[in-house]
């Protein structure tokens, strides 16, 4: 789940908002991670209760319910797969010592992606992906020490800083939270992955929670690194903060080269593709699974190839959101972003609906209050997006 979720939200969003706005969006950051918590926990809860997966619970709670998840899942789906596609071409473009187009790089992309999942070598990159993320969290660490002992790299703006409060910006925070930690619908995904560890091993509910709590805290820590440097190394710069595209991969790798030394930006970048490409592999095998588990719900079926063929049909479908929005890359993570954000409230809800009873009661005070206002700040949030963007 941690491998999923840094990604777009942490290089992309929590950047951006602390090199656009400076210190005045970090309680969005925080707000948004820790009133997810407890419906991505709920998730890891129900299974660990019911040996079941998410998806079979929203079935076995209300079929109507669970077929519109479906629907929204397999839309989500696709412009999820899309973004994270696009975003880890724009990187290896960057890398890359000849120049190729977006979707050239993106076609190859694909291809390897399927290759891994399709034939059976997921398992050694997830091994591998383990490794690029602590090495991530050290370099980003080591990138966050230099920063705050050097201070801001930029004059602080004399002028008043541009607020994001503005309605105009508020399309700018939607996107935002909806990615952050990582989109809400992961938490079936966790699932099915927790069901599928238990099978293979013994593991107690304090185990399985303490697993769940590290990744999250992992992602909550390097949402806050990636924010702070992008505050300390970006903002009051002179030079337009570029949201997508090749110009973007330079200035997030600048932002270590700075720091660090010229020497690292060529592994950061390196290790910053791979990441993301770790993120690409996930979504596309989890939505996936998730879909495959979905499938076999409706009509029961033993065809051990179905994961595959989905797998192969998201992907391009995905690749056709891709050419769609291969002029701009920065439109389609915002749409990716906000879609994420709008299907929120709807998965929450449905995640604390199937705790209600003897796995409710087990939650700390602390979680089930969080629930209720995490709840309401997500519908409201939603509620108001709605209004300004198609009402008013």
């Amino acid at each position: 789940m941690a491998t999923a979720a840094v990604g777009g939200s942490h290089l992309v969003a929590a950047t951006q908002a602390g090199a656009l706005f400076g210190w005045q969006l970090l309680w969005v950051i925080v707000a948004v991670n820790v009133l997810k918590y407890p419906f991505f926990r709920f998730g890891v809860e129900y299974t660990l209760h019911t040996k079941q997966s998410l998806v079979k619970g929203y079935k076995d709670k209300n079929p109507s319910l669970f077929y519109l998840f479906v629907a929204i899942n397999l839309l989500a789906a696709v412009v999820n797969s899309a973004g994270v596609l696009l975003l880890t071409a724009a990187l290896l473009q960057y890398i890359l010592p000849w120049s190729l187009a977006l979707t050239t790089i993106c076609y190859g992309l694909l291809a390897v992606c399927l290759a891994i999942l399709i034939f059976g070598h997921y398992k050694l990159l997830d091994s591998a992906s383990k490794v690029i993320m602590v090495f991530l969290c050290l370099a980003t660490t080591a990138a966050l020490i230099v920063a705050v002992s050097n201070g801001p790299a930029h004059p602080v703006p004399t002028t008043v800083a541009p607020s994001p409060y503005e309605l105009a910006l508020l399309g700018f925070m939607v996107a935002l939270m909806g990615w952050m930690p990582a989109p809400i619908e992961i938490s079936a995904i966790n699932s099915l992955w927790l069901k599928t560890k238990l099978k293979a091993n013994q593991l107690t509910r304090e185990q399985s929670l303490f697993d769940f709590n590290l990744g999250y805290a992992v992602t909550l820590l390097l949402a806050l690194m990636f924010f702070v440097l992008g505050v300390l190394l970006q903002y009051g710069q002179t030079q337009e903060i570029q949201l997508a595209g090749v110009a973007f991969s330079k200035q997030l790798i600048d932002m270590y080269a700075l720091t660090i030394g010229e020497w690292a930006r060529w592994l950061i970048a390196v290790v910053a593709f791979l990441c993301m490409f770790g993120t690409t592999l996930t979504v596309l095998d989890g939505y996936a699974r998730t879909l495959d588990e979905s499938l076999k719900i409706i009509k029961p079926h033993n065809n051990r190839y179905s994961l595959s063929a989905i797998i192969a049909i998201q992907s391009g479908l995905g690749m056709v959101v891709v050419l769609f929005f291969k002029g701009n890359l920065k439109d389609m993570l915002m749409f990716a972003m906000t879609l994420a954000f709008l299907t929120t409230p709807f998965f929450a809800w449905l995640n604390l609906s199937l705790i209600r009873g003897e796995i409710f009661d087990a939650q700390p005070k602390s979680v089930k209050v969080l629930s209720v206002i995490g709840l309401v700040y997500l519908v409201a949030f939603s509620l108001l997006f709605v209004v300004w963007k198609w009402i008013l």
